[in-house]
């Protein structure tokens, strides 16, 4: 089943859930900070293979001790609730 894109209203509820994401340039946005390079590099991994299970992939960047993460569902045209559910298990991850 496609992936419904999310009105206005039920973004701000959803962020509710998910601390430290904002909607930046239509996309669900957070910056994780680690101790080190390996701690980023470790979540990228851990936070990969869930992403692969989904069959959702995450736009982000690292440098060093900084991931730099946006959530957004293309077949959608914009924010899905897998880019919620996805979020949610990046912020567990992250611990």
């Amino acid at each position: 089943m496609a992936a419904k894109k999310l009105t206005d209203a039920e973004i701000s509820e959803g962020l509710k859930r998910i601390p430290g994401w904002f909607v930046v340039s239509g996309k669900l946005h957070r910056e994780f900070k680690f101790k080190d390079f390996v701690e980023a590099f470790g979540f990228m991994a851990r936070a990969a293979l869930v992403a692969e299970s989904m069959n959702h992939h995450p736009e982000w960047f690292n440098v060093y001790h900084t991931v730099r993460v946006d959530l957004t569902t293309h077949d959608a045209g914009g924010i899905s609730e897998r880019d919620f559910k996805l979020a949610e298990r990046m912020n567990q991850l992250a611990g």
